[in-house]
């Protein structure tokens, strides 16, 4: 049996934090949290010194087919599986030295991901969309996720469930990657994005819609997915909050997913249309948290460079930004995010009966976010992982 020692722990959800804890792993499991207090015989101890410990963090929105660079679509089209399948693990293994025990990839090409979540090995636990169900031409449809009405829909649904689908993934506006699609405007109806949900749900998986503009919000809203990515509302010209709609969100059991933080990265120059953007969009989340909308802290990891796979960290310092606390932060990256994923009987948390995936940072998160950058250690499922680094 092993034991980990530091000077504090954050269980994923209490505010009460342990002094001088000891969780006892056993394998791949946690039997047991205690306070200050010797250790039983046998116990072999990880004695990490002034550490601080917390759940294994979980980004539950990235690209791992995508490589942060500035031309990601091309890169990927470039790259024949193998090649792709060599790049994805070098992503997921930078997310688990960052303390990114699990992450949830929605979307891929050619079900990649699936593949890779085979492999095992020193990558995170994957949890994996597969291409995304987008329209003709819509959103990312060089990922293979082209359908057509309600009927291709449900197929969609189908052929994704036999092949070992863990979450759905649905396009219900277009997006900045694609050319030829706009994020204001809607992909698919009510109706048809009814029928993905309903399929799902008989199938027992969750399912989430990308959708960005105020229709696309409100028709996944109305048909009743799961989660909602990016949720940032956006116009033809801008992006502007609907309070109707945001209420509606937050009477909802609907969760947002948050897709916060950039990595700084010197001389990078965002899109002007984005830039422009940056000011509304915060604007709008503080609005969202406000108001009391149900919201995880995730990052969109790949998509760009100032969007590499290890930057959840700097997603739960923007969190704390627009309006979330510290505490709010953590969880949204630990219980709340493993909840949302289904699976928080197993993940985001410290305590008897859970996955031992636990991270040892440098400071108090509670005080000082930016601690979740300073990795010190990462045990994925009981065992370290070497040479553990989070984003500076």
């Amino acid at each position: 049996m092993l034991g980990i020692r530091a000077a504090w722990l954050f269980d994923g959800h209490s505010e009460t934090l342990v002094e001088r804890p000891l969780v006892l792993v056993d394998g791949s499991t946690i039997v047991d949290v205690r306070g200050a207090g010797e250790a039983p015989d046998g116990v072999r101890i990880a004695d990490l010194g002034e550490a601080f410990l917390v759940p294994g963090m979980i980004d539950a929105h990235v690209h791992l087919c995508f490589d942060s660079s500035t031309d990601v679509v091309g890169a990927l089209a470039a790259r024949d599986d193998a090649a792709a399948l060599k790049q994805m693990r070098a992503a997921a293994h930078s997310a688990l030295r960052a303390g990114i025990t699990t992450v949830r990839d929605l979307g891929d090409r050619g079900y990649l991901a699936m593949r890779l979540r085979e492999e095992g090995g020193a990558l995170p636990d994957i949890l994996a969309a597969g291409p995304p169900i987008t329209s003709v031409k819509g959103h990312c449809w060089f990922l293979g996720g082209e359908v057509q009405g309600v009927e291709g829909i449900r197929a969609a649904v189908r052929e994704r469930a036999e092949r070992g689908a863990d979450v759905i993934k649905v396009m219900a506006t277009g997006g900045e990657l694609t050319q030829g699609t706009h994020p204001h405007l809607p992909q698919f109806t009510v109706d048809e994005l009814r029928a993905a949900v309903v399929e799902a749900h008989a199938l027992g998986l969750p399912i989430t819609a990308h959708a960005h503009g105020i229709t696309g919000i409100r028709n996944a809203l109305d048909a009743g997915v799961d989660t909602i990515e990016h949720c940032s509302f956006m116009t033809a010209d801008t992006a502007e909050a609907d309070p109707e709609l945001v209420a509606a969100l937050a009477n909802s059991d609907t969760v947002v997913s948050a897709t916060l933080g950039h990595i700084p990265v010197p001389g990078l120059v965002l899109p002007p249309r984005i830039a422009a953007l940056l000011e509304k969009l915060t604007e709008i989340f503080q609005q969202v948290t406000a108001a009391g909308v149900k919201l995880i802290c995730t990052s969109d990891a790949g998509i760009g460079p100032a969007k590499p796979h290890n930057a959840l960290a700097y997603s739960a310092l923007q969190f704390t930004e627009i309006g979330g606390d510290n505490i709010a932060a953590l969880r949204a990256i630990t219980s709340a995010a493993a909840s949302a994923c289904r699976v928080g009987g197993s993940k985001g948390r410290i305590a008897a009966g859970f996955d031992a995936d636990i991270v040892a940072v440098q400071g108090n998160p509670l005080t000082d976010i930016t601690a979740l950058r300073r990795v010190v250690a990462v045990y994925k499922a009981g065992r370290p992982v070497a040479d553990p680094a989070g984003p500076q």
